[in-house]
């Protein structure tokens, strides 16, 4: 709805404010405009009800005082009985009312119903509405074409001889028989009410802009106050650029949201800093471990080139197929961990049964180093994920096993709980504590000559890690057996289900 209205108006070439501060003062004025305007039209209502509700008290106590100051001689006749019209009739007819009934009261006919006949020991109170007709001729009353409550008193016309006189004489002045009855009509018109609403209107209304404004200013001011740290963010966070992310925003000390964001950018900042410098320093360690291959290779096909008839040039040639595999071998690392950093979620997801994958690994490398494979499972280690890139893991961490091991490389496949463990295991050096979390960093070597004369590009455990952490895994280093020393790396896999 809000999304239609708005183009509707940017269609119209209207467009609403988009200063968060100025959307944020005209909603709240708007707000109070409406909400203020509605309490003055209830507390008008209010005012005009409970008016009311003393004029039919007033038209009850008026009806009283007038049935009460009756005799058979005298009753009360224009307007000198009370502030509100009234009419007097009993069973004969119409006896008094006010003037300004009389347009109601044609060839004086009583407007309301006649009361009956009988006898009662007490005035009977009542309460009736009556509906004014429209009256034509020019002539337009104060009560033409309303409705209003009508409070109503009722007394024996024989009880009203107290008061000195004869039957006789009420008779003939009303026609009314001596059983007959007299009932007074007061009728609680508006006139009161309205002037109570009209006299709050006054006040109340000319109020409700100036409060509503007044609610704008204070809503200005508080959200120009409250958005100067946003501002002070923002002029901060454009001075971040992706070479120098060294910049950093003012935490306010209010601990509210504006706090909470301040916060989050810095450690958005942080993030972004250490990835820059890993970032730098990935491509300073690429661009290194590709210039020694290329170098040789490079030195290698000149020496040949400067000197053909004295070159070896099987030997020439065996160099350079060693060195372009060392090449291609590297940049298959760097492209895989671009992949990996790319796309964090398993794209082929499938059980795959690590222990037939070891196996398999196993199998590979036997002309290189024995590689045992022990699996406690029977046939249950699986697990959810990309089998190339599992078998990608296994790669590297039996590869890096076998650079190490001096007589063999064990690997352990068992199921502990909900989870797939798997560790290999060779009986070379070790790893010192120190540097068990740092192998995993990418081109790292703890002893960097014996690693280049290998083959290995410090880049096999950390493509290891990567691809076990998108596989909702772990990768670590345990602590060596006494009994058996050496290197052990453990990978935690979850079990498919």
């Amino acid at each position: 709805m809000r999304l239609r209205i708005s183009r509707r108006l940017a269609g119209l070439g209207i467009r609403g404010p988009r200063s968060l501060q100025a959307r944020t003062t005209l909603a709240a004025g708007l707000a109070a405009l409406v909400l203020f305007s509605a309490g003055a039209w209830e507390m008008g209502r209010v005012a005009y009800g409970q008016r009311m509700s003393q004029t039919r008290l007033e038209a009850q106590n008026e009806a009283g005082d007038i049935l009460d100051s009756m005799t058979l001689s005298v009753w009360p006749g224009g307007d000198a009985e009370g502030q509100l019209p009234y009419e007097i009739d009993t069973t004969g007819g119409l006896a008094s009312s006010s003037s300004g009934l009389a347009a109601f009261e044609p060839n004086r006919k009583a407007f309301m119903p006649l009361p009956g006949t009988g006898s009662m020991d007490s005035p009977f109170w009542g309460s009736t509405v009556a509906t004014f007709p429209a009256v034509g001729g020019g002539q337009s009353p104060a009560l033409a074409g309303t409705t209003v409550t009508v409070e109503t008193a009722t007394l024996p016309v024989s009880l009203l001889a107290r008061g000195g006189g004869t039957l006789s004489m009420f008779d003939l002045a009303t026609g009314s028989p001596p059983d007959g009855m007299v009932r007074v009509y007061v009728f609680a018109t508006t006139d009161f009410a309205r002037q109570a609403q009209a006299a709050l209107d006054r006040d109340l209304y000319p109020a409700v802009p100036a409060v509503a404004l007044l609610v704008a200013a204070v809503a200005f001011l508080a959200t120009r106050r409250a958005l100067r740290p946003v501002e002070e963010i923002r002029v901060r966070t454009a001075a971040v650029t992706a070479t120098d992310p060294r910049e950093r925003v003012a935490v306010p000390r209010t601990g509210d949201e504006i706090a909470r964001l301040a916060v989050t950018i810095n450690e958005t900042l942080e993030r972004l800093e250490s990835a820059s410098r890993t970032q730098r320093r990935f491509v300073a360690d690429a661009a290194h471990e590709l210039r020694s291959p290329l170098a040789s290779l490079l030195a290698t096909l000149e020496v040949a080139e400067a000197y053909p008839d004295r070159a070896d040039w099987p030997e020439t040639v065996a160099v350079a197929t060693r060195q372009a595999r060392r090449v291609h071998a590297l940049a298959d690392d760097l492209l895989l961990l671009a992949r990996l950093d790319s796309a964090p979620a398993p794209a082929d997801d499938r059980p795959v049964d690590l222990a037939a994958l070891a196996q398999d690994v196993a199998v590979d490398f036997a002309a290189r180093r024995p590689v045992e494979v022990r699996d406690d499972t029977d046939g249950t280690a699986l697990v959810h994920g990309v089998p190339l890139r599992l078998e990608r893991m296994l790669r590297n961490l039996v590869d890096n096993a076998t650079r190490y091991a001096k007589t063999k490389v064990e690997v352990e496949i068992s199921v502990q709980g909900t989870q797939v463990v798997l560790t290999v295991h060779d009986d070379g050096p070790g790893i010192p504590a120190e540097d068990r979390e740092r192998v995993f960093e990418r081109f790292t070597r703890l002893d960097d000559d014996r690693s280049r004369d290998t083959g290995g590009s410090g880049l096999g455990l950390a493509i290891a890690r990567e691809i076990a952490e998108r596989h909702r895994g772990t990768v670590r280093v345990q602590d060596a057996d006494p009994a058996a020393p050496g290197a052990r790396v453990t990978v935690r896999l979850p079990l498919a289900d």
